[in-house]
């Protein structure tokens, strides 16, 4: 479901449409009320939950053909769930990948990037790298720019199946506003109850209702309020921001969830290993029993009893010679293991990640083979970085505006780079052994910046001076002589 048209265009629509007056409230309850069970959605649902490791496979049920051809479950049966949580596994390298490392900014202006440095400090860098995982997840998560109850400026997230944007154009850059659908518990008396809420983001502020029944109803206890609640000479006062202060934060520009492309081959991963699990289980239907001359069976009770018992009751036309007779059945575990690895391989070609035990890291990890290892999750990355940085540029314009909050100078047009520091492995020899060969080529800084254990290089150039500094006092300390008149010369 894409929202591209903006309110006013899609409330024209709807009254062509259905030749008569809708209001906003129910243009919002239908909309809401579509999104809700959309496919979009529920993919959305699906990526979280099989992150989460619940997957469809642990509500498999154990079945057999019965009478008249009709499948029936059979409970007597092995029935294993193995869920072999693949994708998760590559969400996460994914997401460390890119956004394992704290973010790092360059500005001409080192009081500009103090300041946003102290602004977005740790618990912002953790919540961009959760915003990153559900961006993975549901193709798109969202920033909430907001100032806490010790009014300190903060961001939270959403899941991208909690919010339904409408934007104003179709290339998702601009929102017009947006409706969040969240579930609240709550007690009634004594009875605890899930009701549902819905907060709609408007220029003018925040509105809040009770979704029940396709029907919008204002909320009882903040039925409308401003964004923020700031204090002033004045006391407390409310504002708005001027913009809608959700900030998309997108795995790539199609806002495509990674569970499309990882769901088949994950489901049958897990399918495979179940039942490699079950027939290793099922002693008795390696060896089938054949009981000849012990009445014979229909069809369906046929299947039953193979399926149930591992028997098959014959009988000979003279109906002599009973006894029971053995089938074997064997398993060949290298047919599932070859299969297996062919699933393997292909979920980490469709997430676009690596295999960290892939056999070039063994023979020959030089970094050439390194970076061929990570060709793939490089490529996904810069996708991502290109929306990161997009993303940026809004959230530096809501930390603009806290600065100017706080007495700041304006530094709205000041040139600030977001720096993603990804987590690649390096061969950290050959990497050294690079960086002395470049000396007297290149500046001592660009090479200190590329050596595999230098944090910040201007901090080590600092460190460096000041340990030349203390070596060349220490060589001429050691040169010092007192001259007649008791004064140390050197």
């Amino acid at each position: 479901m894409i929202f591209t048209k903006n309110i006013e265009t899609q409330l024209m629509l709807e009254k062509i449409k259905h030749g008569k007056a809708m209001s906003e409230l129910q243009f919002f309850a239908a909309e809401l009320s579509r999104f809700e069970f959309s496919p979009e959605r529920r993919e959305m649902l699906d990526g979280e939950r099989y992150y989460s490791g619940n997957h469809d496979i642990l509500h498999r049920k154990r079945t057999a053909i019965g009478k008249n051809g009709e499948l029936t479950e059979v409970e007597n049966l092995p029935n294993n769930r193995i869920c072999d949580n693949q994708y998760a596994k590559h969400i996460d390298q994914k997401k460390n990948y890119l956004l394992g490392k704290p973010v790092s900014f360059n500005s001409p202006d080192d009081n500009y990037v103090r300041l946003v440095t102290d602004v977005l400090g740790k618990g912002f860098l953790r919540t961009l790298k959760n915003a990153g995982c559900s961006a993975l997840n549901c193709g798109i998560a969202w920033l909430y720019p907001y100032y806490d109850d010790d009014g300190a400026f903060a961001f939270k997230y959403f899941p991208g199946y909690e919010i339904l944007p409408f934007w104003k154009d179709a290339a998702h850059t601009q929102l017009d506003c947006a409706a969040r659908l969240y579930l609240v518990e709550v007690y009634e008396g004594t009875e605890r109850k899930t009701v549902k809420k819905v907060d709609i983001f408007k220029p003018d502020g925040l509105y809040t209702y009770t979704f029940d029944s396709g029907v919008l109803l204002p909320d009882e206890d903040r039925p409308r309020g401003s964004y923020l609640t700031l204090n002033t000479q004045k006391g407390a006062q409310q504002f708005n921001w001027t913009r809608i202060p959700l900030i998309a934060i997108k795995s790539n520009a199609a806002e495509i969830p990674n569970i499309r492309r990882a769901k088949h081959l994950q489901d049958t991963l897990n399918l495979l290993e179940s039942d490699f699990a079950n027939n290793m289980q099922e002693d008795v239907r390696n060896t089938i029993l054949v009981l000849r001359n012990y009445d014979g069976t229909d069809l369906g009770e046929f299947r039953r009893n193979l399926s149930t018992y591992g028997a098959v009751k014959v009988r000979t036309v003279e109906g002599a010679d009973g006894g029971v007779d053995t089938l074997e059945i064997n398993v060949n575990a290298e047919n599932y293991k070859t299969v297996l690895t062919v699933l393997k391989s292909a979920l980490v070609e469709n997430m676009r990640s690596f295999d960290g035990k892939d056999e070039r890291l063994s023979s020959n990890p030089n970094q050439m083979n390194i970076q061929s290892l990570y060709a793939d999750i490089d490529l996904d990355a810069n996708d991502m970085e290109t929306e990161l940085q997009a993303s940026f540029e809004e959230i530096l314009w809501f930390v603009n505006r806290h600065l100017q909050h706080i007495g700041q100078k304006d530094y709205d047009g000041t040139v600030l780079d977001v720096i993603f520091n990804r987590d690649m492995l390096i061969n950290e020899s050959e990497a050294i052994d690079n960086c002395a060969k470049s000396a007297g080529i290149i500046s001592d800084e660009t090479i200190l910046a590329q050596h595999p254990w230098t944090k910040n290089a201007s901090d080590e150039l600092e460190k460096l001076k000041a340990q030349k500094e203390e070596a060349a006092d220490s060589f001429g300390g050691a040169f010092a002589v007192q001259n007649p008149s008791g004064e140390e010369e050197t």
